[in-house]
């Protein structure tokens, strides 16, 4: 754990180290091609860093915030565009924060200590039943022999989708603390969702979502929008979002687990992308006419999402064997707490497993 945690401080040091220079060049280098060429270096050494790092927590955090969200904000700022671009120049610490962090600054205020995109904030009381049930998903994860293979899997996915949100409201916590700024909010109860349109663009993952938009959707539409006619352009368009989102989730999955691609994650969502691009078509060919009942197309969204990733998400991941490694983990840190000094990830074994 000693080089784990060496290799944590080194990446984030030279992140920070080229965030600054990138800070520096936007005030020298106008945006457009030449930025953007000054800028690919360390695109390149964003996406190599997470490299470096093996724990579950540390490498899948560094890439997703570092590798993927921090590139693509940089892409967009090199052309003028995105979160870190603003007139005038964002101060050092407001770009920092916003190229590591799902951070929006709302522009055109004369005070950007206070131009921060205002969520709905969450008490404690009110995560209270999130820790409860992830607690309860631990507990019964850990008699998964026990159960029939997709309950199994179902447990897990709970387990994820609990353990990011709390995740993410401590993050918002510490951001608020740090720099008076607010995080995107990841999810916006995806079980309500009425369709794969309205759960991937609306409801699911809002950070992702809202930088691929710019960086992939749109550019998407400009360049389809000379081949097709403005009416169906935007079907293309979502399949390239997808393909761009599967290739990232891919990349996630070698990161975290150092094995070959099977390329599954991918399939996965390029056939997202084909469901809601049939969604589009239908919605602009019948209006209005075809729309079932909420309590129907929620069941049948749900529906989808879920057979899809039994099918074709979990498999891989599960693969990865995270649960088990985060265990070992937390049992390294609590280690550390309790006798003053690191240990090695793998000299637990989760009690669990």
């Amino acid at each position: 754990m000693k080089g784990e945690t060496y290799n944590l401080i080194l990446d984030w040091s030279i992140a920070l180290t080229s965030l600054l220079y990138c800070h520096t060049i936007g005030m020298f280098i106008a945006q457009g091609k030449t930025r953007f060429l000054a800028i690919i270096p360390v695109i390149l050494l964003f996406l190599y860093l997470p490299l470096n790092l093996h724990s579950v927590f540390h490498c899948g955090l560094t890439f997703f915030f570092m590798s993927w969200l921090g590139s693509f904000k940089l892409i967009l700022y090199a052309f003028g565009q995105g979160p870190l671009s603003s007139h005038p120049s964002l101060p050092l610490s407001h770009f920092i924060t916003t190229a590591c962090l799902p951070i929006k600054i709302i522009k055109n205020q004369p005070n950007l200590s206070h131009q921060i995109t205002k969520i709905p904030q969450r008490s404690p009381k009110d995560y209270a039943p999130r820790v409860f049930l992830l607690f309860i998903t631990l507990k019964a994860y850990s008699y998964k022999e026990k159960f029939h293979p997709l309950f199994a899997t179902s447990i897990y996915a709970y387990y994820i989708f609990f353990a990011l949100e709390l995740l993410l409201a401590l993050a918002a916590s510490l951001a608020r603390t740090v720099v008076g700024a607010e995080l995107e909010p990841q999810f916006d109860e995806p079980h309500h969702a009425t369709s794969i349109q309205n759960f991937w663009g609306k409801r699911w993952n809002l950070m992702v979502s809202s930088i691929l938009r710019p960086t992939v959707y749109h550019p998407s539409r400009a360049i389809f929008s000379h081949l097709l006619p403005e009416r169906w352009v935007s079907v293309p368009a979502v399949l390239a979002t997808f393909l761009v989102s599967g290739i990232m989730h891919e990349m996630i999955f070698y990161y975290l687990g150092r094995l070959n691609p099977t390329w599954e994650v991918t399939w996965f969502f390029i056939l997202q992308g084909v469901w809601v691009g049939i969604e589009i078509v239908v919605k602009k060919t019948m209006g209005p006419r075809f729309q079932p009942p909420p309590v129907v197309s929620r069941a049948l969204t749900l529906a989808f999402v879920m057979i899809m990733s039994f099918w074709l998400f979990f498999p891989p991941f599960m693969r990865i064997d995270p649960f088990a490694r985060f265990c070992r983990e937390c049992l390294a840190v609590i280690r550390f707490f309790k006798h003053g000094h690191l240990i090695s990830f793998v000299e637990y074994s989760c009690p669990y497993f």
